[in-house]
């Protein structure tokens, strides 16, 4: 290695922590991680509701260099898969490279180098900024008339209230998404009435969730092999939904009536209606569950499909005049999809900012890179393939060919790489051709719709995301010497 670039990366979450183990696999060491919370582990950290889980199948949701031998389920519970990341950061020792508590509130490229500016005010210098502040973490909570005067317990799912009783309690859910189905149906059980308020129903498949017996965790473990056999079997039975998705033909009709056969779980003709949507299975995230038409069906859980009016001190009352009283009041209502490194601003070299860019909404080349943004990456932005799939493939996928280029510069190839204009605007027009053969844009609301009412996701298949992110198209891509002396600091070179 000819120098040694100095990376910043923003977030120590799932992705930041995939960023770094790359960056370091290419030879890079000086790599500050700004993280804004005490802790690494990104939503996994964030959220920690009763119910959380993963909906996609453990020995798939992992790093392919940490393979945990011993997940407990099928689909692991939340806190598992946080005590999995937390050990990923001890055992690669990553956490010396992370700053905790230093929100980023501003990155500008300034002299041929980009400045991080942090909300504690301290000022962080790089060569390259890797922004791996992820997709699902600034929430969403809607204004409801009278939320102010609710005497209950009212919080977001994303910051849970652990300190607030719920066993015997009167529970209201806004929201029946992933976090909505999960949270029902774990405390269907515990609490005295769940009320579930349902604007729109989503299509939920009943999947089992065994427990992975322990001499099935001690063979993981005594053959290391079988951890890889395992993931490329999950990935193939995902990448084969993922197949359906994108293509419309005799695979998405299979995987449509497989679909909607969960429905028929719920006896109730008048209650399978109000679960029933009106959109193609797929278009909105698919909801994986192995007991929410069971709970929904318990006399103590309510699925109300009237409108919300207002919150009163008493709960919630709805369109049709009903008051449902509640003790807790749970926002199970999502979070903004399109912010991505924002609030934070981001301004290149002449003045061009995300901002500017992104006016009409946020898009990227393959997920990773925008023009005048040079010697900027990003991990899962716009257009990444987040359907039902497994995020850490493709922080994975993404992370090595970051890593590439900042491995280029190492050795001296050049001083700042940018995507072209031209490149750009071709991958999203590629994108916008493709988009409406996807199941996606078959007719559906989700925070997939970008603001040109397009779903900002990647309309092809995993497989090839992959095979595209393995090695870039050198024209895509504009590299340049920089008019700035090279830097003088011994540290930074090799």
């Amino acid at each position: 290695m000819i120098r040694m670039p100095r990376v910043v990366v923003v977030g120590s979450g799932m992705s930041g922590l995939c960023a770094v183990h790359y960056l370091r696999e290419a030879g890079v060491t000086d790599i500050t991680v700004l993280e804004k919370r005490s802790e690494v582990g990104g939503t996994w950290r964030d959220n920690t509701y009763p119910g959380l889980a993963c909906d996609v199948p453990s020995r798939f949701y992992q790093f392919t260099f940490a393979p945990n031998p011993d997940w407990s389920h099928l689909f692991s519970p939340g806190a598992e898969i946080a005590a999995y990341f937390n050990k990923v950061a001890d055992d690669l020792g990553m956490r010396r490279l992370v700053h905790h508590c230093q929100e980023v509130t501003s990155v500008e490229r300034r002299d041929g180098e980009w400045v991080a500016h942090t909300a504690t005010g301290d000022t962080w210098h790089a060569d390259f900024v890797v922004s791996a502040a992820g997709v699902l973490h600034h929430p969403h909570v809607p204004e409801i008339p009278g939320a102010q005067d609710f005497a209950g317990a009212m919080f977001h799912s994303a910051r849970w209230d652990h300190s607030v009783p719920l066993e015997g309690a009167r529970v209201g859910i806004i929201g029946s998404g992933s976090t909505g189905v999960q949270i029902t149906t774990a405390l269907s059980t515990v609490a005295s009435r769940v009320s579930v308020f349902q604007r729109s129903p989503h299509w939920v498949v009943t999947v089992p969730n065994p427990a992975y017996p322990r001499v099935l965790r001690q063979a993981h473990r005594l053959v290391p092999p079988l951890n890889r056999v395992g993931y490329l079997a999950y990935r193939a039975g995902l990448e084969a939904i993922a197949q359906a998705l994108t293509e419309d033909g005799r695979r998405r009709r299979v995987f449509d009536a497989v679909v909607r056969r969960s429905l028929a779980g719920v006896r109730d003709p008048e209650l399978r209606s109000k679960l029933r949507p009106d959109y193609q299975p797929g278009c909105r995230r698919l909801v994986m569950s192995p007991g929410y038409f069971k709970a929904v069906q318990r006399e103590t859980v309510d699925v109300v499909t009237d409108g919300i009016d207002r919150i009163t001190k008493a709960g919630v009352r709805t369109a049709d005049g009903r008051e449902h009283e509640l003790d807790v009041l749970v926002l199970a209502t999502g979070f903004d999809a399109h912010a991505f490194i924002r609030p934070a601003s981001v301004i290149g070299d002449s003045g061009r900012t995300l901002d500017d860019i992104w006016a009409e909404g946020p898009k990227a080349y393959y997920g990773v890179a925008v023009p005048g943004l040079a010697n900027l990456f990003m991990l899962m932005g716009p257009h990444s393939p987040v359907g039902n799939y497994s995020l850490t493939a493709i922080a994975e996928a993404q992370a090595r060919f970051i890593a590439g280029w900042i491995g280029r510069w190492a050795q001296g190839e050049f001083d700042t790489v940018e995507v072209t204009d031209e490149a750009y605007r071709a991958h999203q027009e590629a994108m916008s051709e493709a988009l409406p053969g996807t199941v996606w844009a078959s007719g559906c609301t989700s925070w997939y719709i970008g603001g040109d009412g397009l779903p900002e996701l990647w309309p092809w298949t995993p497989e090839r995301y992959r095979k595209a992110m393995r090695a870039p198209v050198e024209d895509h891509w504009r590299r340049s010497r920089s008019a700035v002396a090279p830097r003088s600091h011994e540290e930074n070179y090799a």
